[in-house]
């Protein structure tokens, strides 16, 4: 099979500029602190051009019939570890992902050393030798050190190591960890965001920052889902701390999108498969959304090259110039199960740096659920690419309106512009 990517070049995102996805943030709109019941928030509905708006808990109206859901299940770890070197500097290790090529499973569940490719603030006060911290454990104080690895561009790779064999990394981090809550909050971790800053089916570790589109979801909502023949597909997309960096270059052509690992076992893919024959798919979340179109473009790409060990969705791979049409996603989705089988594993891992801006040709997702995100972010150019021009129209409702912004703020329920 023959097939070539999408985009006519005058539709190129790679010429957007960012400045004009923007628009004014009032301080007061940013919900600094959830609100006392998940499910009570607000949602903004855009349909056919219209805006209304409900209430969460009631979410299994508002979706059509025969509607599947796609969740990212990924859990927020305590990513952020603080130490002090032996003048007294404060260092900072912020944890993004496993190195050596290990998976995050592999890493949390190690009881020996283990190296993280890391942000370090203050890194500059770290001159030489490891860091170590003394750490409250099940069985008595233990002494976590850091020591420097080497230098990745802007982060570091560094490796932990600690003096009590009984503890796997995830209880390292538990105990000597901090969970990471967005830098616009301005605030310190709470206890409540130790409930609250992850959704209530997360599984998984490995996220720095939380799926938000979740948060709003409660038990009691997805039961009623559930009643409703709402289907439910899970993926795994752990969000790295990239999604918190603003874009600065002038045009999207010189930004360049940050790389998160994507995991999808073969009963989900199973599942999304029969979903997308019997009705709309619904991304909970733009990291969901992310997910699914990435799917596709790395199915493509087996399909096309006929080698199915490419592991990475490049930031520009479905914008090369179109010739010819393009398979449905029922037959890219299928290719790569009946590909999985063939090699006799149950999941599906690889990398993602994909791009959604306006221009983009979407192949999975109908509807989006989604909260409010800030100006000038990769996040609105995603919402902008399913909607077009009406993102605004969105946005001014939902300030009009007094809907609460960013993580811990209200939802929108956004269907597609075809």
């Amino acid at each position: 099979m023959r097939f070539t990517f999408p985009m006519e070049a005058e539709n190129d995102p790679k010429y957007l500029s960012i400045k004009d996805y923007s628009y004014e943030l009032p301080d007061k709109s940013i919900a600094r602190f959830p609100l006392a019941e998940r499910d009570s928030a607000r949602i903004l509905v855009f349909r056919n051009n219209t805006l209304s708006e409900s209430v969460f808990s009631l979410l299994p109206q508002l979706l059509p019939d025969r509607s599947t859901l796609v969740f990212n299940d990924s859990k927020v770890i305590h990513a952020r570890i603080v130490f002090f070197t032996r003048a007294g500097h404060r260092i900072e290790c912020f944890c993004l992902e496993p190195g050596e090529n290990r998976s995050p499973l592999e890493s949390f569940g190690s009881s020996g050393p283990v190296s993280w490719q890391c942000m370090v603030g203050n890194a500059r006060k770290w001159k030489s030798g490891n860091l170590t911290k003394t750490v409250a454990g099940p069985n008595g104080d233990f002494e976590l050190h850091a020591s420097m690895v080497a230098e990745m561009g802007r982060d570091r790779l560094l490796e932990f190591s600690w003096d009590d064999s009984s503890l796997t990394f995830s209880e390292v981090l538990e105990r000597a960890g901090e969970l990471p809550i967005p830098p616009y909050l301005e605030r310190e971790t709470e206890e409540v965001d130790l409930i609250r800053y992850n959704t209530v089916y997360a599984g998984p570790e490995g996220s720095v920052a939380a799926p938000t589109a979740g948060l709003h979801f409660t038990d009691t909502v997805l039961e009623n889902l559930k009643t409703a023949g709402i289907e439910s597909v899970y993926t795994t997309l752990h969000v790295g701390a990239g999604t918190f960096r603003p874009v600065s270059a002038p045009t999207m052509a010189e930004h360049d999108m940050h790389a998160e690992r994507v995991c999808l076992n073969l009963a989900e893919l199973e599942r999304l498969n029969n979903a997308i024959d019997h009705g709309p798919v619904v991304a909970v979340g733009t990291t969901s959304a992310r997910s699914l179109e990435s799917l596709y473009w790395l199915g493509l790409e087996w399909m096309k090259s006929g080698i199915d060990t490419v592991s990475l969705v490049s930031q520009w791979m479905p914008y090369a110039p179109k010739h010819e049409p393009l398979p449905a996603p029922q037959a890219v989705v299928r290719f790569v199960i009946e590909k999985l089988k063939e090699k006799k594993t149950d999941s599906l891992t690889f990398h993602t740096r994909l791009l959604i801006a306006p221009g983009y040709d979407w192949r999975m997702v109908d509807a989006l659920i989604t909260n409010f995100h800030q100006p000038n972010s990769t996040l609105l150019l995603l919402v902008a690419a399913l909607i077009g021009e009406s993102w605004k129209d969105v946005y001014a409702f939902a300030l009009k309106n007094n809907f609460r912004f960013l993580s811990y703020g209200d939802s929108s329920l956004l269907f597609r512009k075809k």
